[in-house]
């Protein structure tokens, strides 16, 4: 496990900026920890010690290990939403793919975070999950708005709009958890996975345009 930063309460700069310094040394062990691990099972004060605070110390910046393992969800998808949210911004028939590239990308440099959240989608902490169910809501609500832009669908149902946009999103978090599962980036295995999400991906996009929803 890397060493995280056990002077941070001791650099300089403002009392906020010590601060925020600590809470990302706390969020850094927690992955550390977590790589081989569930959330339920690390410890507050295992967690304390990774960022070199005393455990009395964790309550100045999270009200309980629920409240870090929400925060853990929240911070792992801030950037993609942000990352992804910038790429639909002119919504087109390539967009989902495009986006697709963006995810990929994002895993293989933040393996340790979507590694968490691939596991604790499920896991045993209520609070994780429910912080993370919300993330996935809205990332179908965002999509589900683009898709309402795209030429030929601004007539369609909220609701066929909303299962579309369930369909890509899932579709994509299934290939999230085939490339954790793959060891070597850029492996032909890595390959063959992308371009067979890729493939799905624009198969559901033809379907869209082949799908009347007032006859349905």
């Amino acid at each position: 496990m890397r060493a995280h930063k056990l002077d941070v309460v001791t650099e300089p700069g403002t009392r906020a900026e010590r601060k925020e310094r600590t809470r990302q040394a706390l969020i850094e062990g927690t992955l550390d920890l977590l790589r081989e691990r569930s959330f339920a099972s690390v410890s507050l004060r295992e967690v304390a010690r990774s960022a070199g605070i005393v455990p009395t110390a964790f309550y100045r910046h999270f009200a309980s290990m629920e409240d870090l393992g929400v925060a853990l969800v929240e911070d792992s998808m801030r950037m993609l939403r942000q990352m992804l949210r910038d790429a639909r911004r002119n919504p087109s028939a390539t967009t989902a793919t495009e986006s697709f590239g963006i995810l990929v990308r994002q895993v293989r440099t933040h393996e340790d975070q979507f590694r968490f959240l691939s596991r604790e989608r499920y896991g045993g902490v209520t609070e994780v999950r429910r912080a993370f169910a919300t993330e996935l809501r809205l990332f179908v609500s965002e999509l589900t708005i683009d898709l309402s832009r795209m030429p030929g669908l601004e007539q369609w149902d909220v609701a066929d709009l909303e299962m579309t946009a369930d369909l890509l999103v899932s579709t994509m978090l299934t290939a999230v958890v085939g490339l954790l599962e793959i060891d070597r980036p850029g492996s032909q295995n890595e390959k063959e996975l992308i371009q067979r999400t890729e493939k799905q991906i624009r198969m559901i996009m033809l379907g869209m345009s082949r799908w009347e929803p007032r006859r349905a």
